[in-house]
């Protein structure tokens, strides 16, 4: 698996010079669930063939997994995630399945910025190569590491449905007839700064319902993605720019004595749900199960209400929705349902999620919905990081974390590398009425595990 950070998907022995996509869907189809083998269909059909040792072709393999993860066609365990179900049932139609791939990696991984990017270099007089994009595309935010495959194979998979032709001579029609989007929209969305976009994208995470003060958005943006924002200017760099573009209303809070004037209060535009909220949603909603899907587009509110339904199975659900939400909140990517709350009558679920920002770290959640989490819940979390490889614990009670529980979880700390991250009730009452207080919940139990871990030089 790659170990360097890209925000380009990996794309190693996936271009459409190496491998038929309507075939790799299909041994998907036919090898879903069974990772090992699905590679070893893919290793058969693309690479025994290749002089070199019997490991190499295995590892070739690999990666053409790997890429339909990082391309978002299958998941872990080689199942077609719904995009990839789209794209096989129309897998007998080349130019539908180019097209469809084509507008995913669009509006999903990075694309109009990558085309963006492709434009300005071509307007600078300069030549387009791997060199320049990459550092091109490092100053509008988006990375690839040095002599990845990943630019490479998605101009390749772009060139198949006609957005690419003559090497890197870009048609906009095609984009506008693939994205149904006015050319402005396009070239409004791509030119935003990594700033703008973060911000943007924070907003998104929210939900893209109602309104919330420009620095609590500023706050999140800023613990999510690392970005440092210079808050006296934030106004004339980031808020005045996306309302300019059409991505948010502004609303200027009163004055008060004293304490001068409050934020503006930020709310999203149909524009907004539309090109960026909709469009994430749909992502998310892609690797998750059907009876999940309308929880995931509820308000927190309504999904901690959900946690007292009659039936086990709904207040299962509520408690996958519930990590779900607290997780987006800070953009990591789900990987897997460990256990439901539909085996627990209703009690516990334990997701696992992925963040890659800066360095890989594996988050391990267990939400509860019981009155008190005890020494045996956290200790339960604790025994599976070994074989889960999780960095971090976070515990989520709708009630109370047991002294017991706290003092286990304190040790643990102290004599590992493993952070335990505890949530409260009372801290879903701040997130419920707040969400952005997310941060504030997630500083205060890092400043605790920083305190616990202090070292003596």
């Amino acid at each position: 698996m790659p170990v360097q950070h890209s925000d380009l998907p990996f794309g190693s022995e996936f271009s459409p010079s190496q491998i038929n996509l309507a075939e790799v869907l299909e041994l998907a189809k036919a090898n879903g669930g069974d990772w090992k083998s699905f590679e070893k269909a893919i290793q058969v059909r693309y690479f025994d063939s290749h002089t070199t040792s019997e490991y190499n072709r295995a590892k070739l393999a690999n990666n053409t997994k790997l890429s339909m993860v990082a391309y978002g066609i299958i998941d872990r365990d080689a199942r077609l995630t719904e995009f990839g179900e789209h794209l096989y049932l129309i897998r007998q139609d080349a130019d539908q399945l180019y097209e469809e791939l084509a507008r995913y990696i669009l509006l999903h991984l990075h694309g109009m910025t990558f085309i963006q990017c492709v434009q300005d270099i071509q307007a600078a007089g300069l030549t387009v190569d791997l060199i320049t994009l990459r550092e091109w595309l490092g100053q509008a935010g988006v990375h690839f590491p040095r002599g990845g495959k990943h630019a490479s194979t998605m101009r390749l998979w772009l060139e198949r449905a006609r957005v690419f032709s003559d090497g890197w001579r870009v048609d906009e029609s095609r984009i506008r007839d693939l994205l149904g989007m006015p050319a402005e929209d396009i070239e409004a969305l791509a030119r935003l700064t990594r700033e703008q976009r973060m911000y943007l994208r924070a907003l998104a995470n929210l939900g893209g319902s109602g309104s919330y003060a420009s620095n609590d958005v500023e706050k999140l943006a800023a613990a999510t993605y690392g970005i440092k924002y210079n808050e006296k200017n934030l106004p004339k760099t980031v808020l005045y720019p996306l309302q300019k573009a059409g991505y948010i209303l502004l609303e200027r809070g009163t004055k008060q004595e004293g304490r001068g004037a409050k934020p503006f209060q930020v709310t999203p535009t149909d524009k907004l749900r539309t090109e960026v909220i909709e469009p994430l949603l749909n992502e998310i909603e892609q690797q998750t199960g059907a009876d999940l899907r309308c929880l995931l587009r509820k308000p927190l509110t309504n999904i901690l209400t959900d946690l007292q339904a009659p039936d086990k199975h709904s207040r299962g659900l509520a408690l996958e929705a519930l990590a779900f939400k607290l997780m987006r909140l800070i953009d990591l990517t789900y990987v897997a349902t460990r256990l439901r709350g539909d085996a627990t009558g209703g009690a516990e679920v334990d997701v696992i999620f992925e963040g890659a920002r800066l360095l890989f770290s594996r988050w391990q959640v267990q939400c509860k919905n019981t009155s008190q989490v005890a020494l045996d819940d956290v200790a339960k979390e604790v025994g599976l990081t070994h074989f889960l490889k999780s960095n971090v614990i976070v515990i989520v009670t709708t009630g109370n974390i047991g002294p017991e529980a706290r003092r286990y979880a304190n040790k643990v700390m102290q004599d590992s590398n493993l952070c335990i991250v505890m949530i409260d009730g009372s801290d879903l009452h701040r997130i419920e009425q707040n969400p952005t207080q997310i941060v504030d919940v997630l500083n205060r139990e890092a400043r605790h595990a920083m305190t616990l871990k202090a070292l003596e030089l």
